[in-house]
């Protein structure tokens, strides 16, 4: 199936907001060593440091070398050592009054059924449109019975995107429909707007074992990260580790079940479907709003 997504409008928040804190992100990243300044940094941007320092506090909530902190490999192991205990003890312990918000308090979901999996997506409608997002472009896709799709992309790249996901369910069919998933790309993207009264509905669309590694990444709290062994001993498969690995890779629903907290061992930031500077991004805007 090769389906063509056409934007007729530039949806990304603030025309290149995200472009600039993608930039900003692979630099201070690829030259840590070197700890770059901020008039470094807006030097190899042709930007002005005062500019850059509003666009990227606007956006993160932290000024660049706030958010270089936030996402080197130490903090990825401060985040593994608050994880002390199994995940379900976890989120158990962290309950409705933690100081971390989890993502089981506000995403209620259900399994497709193995025939329905079997079927790839046969007799399914899914609605899809591209929305504005923290991320970068969203591709956003429903069905009727929730939240199906969320995959990320820069401009001019939404047409594989596109690709990527519906090649996932080809026989499904495929209707273009901004404003229907717009309500779904406001909720995910909105903090204020996460509450346990009204969860977002998702549906899992995979193998039975791809949905029991979803469900483990959906009790990771939220500002916390864990291992693909945690989540390989979280589901009873303790030797089934490069399996996971390869279930997390493939969630269809990225951001809201949270692959991007599982990270290698020692707390290293492994590959990420939608890029390892898009995971690092999603990791330090959490640092922000945790």
């Amino acid at each position: 199936m090769n389906m063509v997504a056409k934007l007729n409008n530039d949806i990304t928040p603030d025309g290149s907001e995200y472009e600039t804190v993608r930039q900003v992100i692979e630099l201070i990243t690829e030259d840590y060593r070197d700890q770059p300044s901020l008039e470094t940094i807006a030097a190899r941007l042709s930007q002005s440091p005062t500019q850059l320092q509003k666009t990227f506090t606007r956006w993160a909530g932290l000024s660049p070398k706030a958010f270089l902190q936030a996402v080197t490999l130490d903090h990825a192991k401060r985040l593994l050592r608050e994880e002390a205990m199994p995940l379900l003890e976890t989120s158990i312990e962290v309950g409705l009054s933690g100081p971390s918000r989890l993502h089981d308090l506000f995403v209620t979901h259900e399994a497709m059924s193995p025939g329905e999996w079997k079927a790839k997506g046969g007799g399914l409608t899914i609605r899809y449109g591209f929305h504005p997002s923290p991320f970068g472009v969203a591709l956003v896709m429903a069905t009727d019975r929730g939240l199906a799709g969320l995959a990320f992309s820069d401009l001019g790249d939404e047409a594989a995107c596109l690709d990527d996901m519906t090649c996932r369910w080809p026989n499904a069919s495929y209707v273009e429909d901004a404003e229907a998933t717009a309500p779904y790309a406001e909720r995910v993207f909105e903090p204020g707007r996460w509450s346990s009264e009204q969860p977002l509905r998702v549906v899992l669309i995979g193998t039975d074992f791809q949905v029991e590694v979803w469900e483990s990444l959906l009790k990771i709290p939220f500002g916390r990260a864990v291992t693909y062994s945690d989540i390989a001993n979280d589901i009873g498969r303790p030797k089934a580790m490069r399996a996971v690995g390869a279930a997390v890779g493939a969630n269809p629903i990225s951001f809201v079940v949270p692959c991007h907290r599982a990270v290698g061992k020692g707390g290293a930031l492994t590959g990420y479907h939608w890029g390892l500077t898009r995971k690092r991004a999603i990791l330090g805007w959490e640092a922000a709003h945790a």
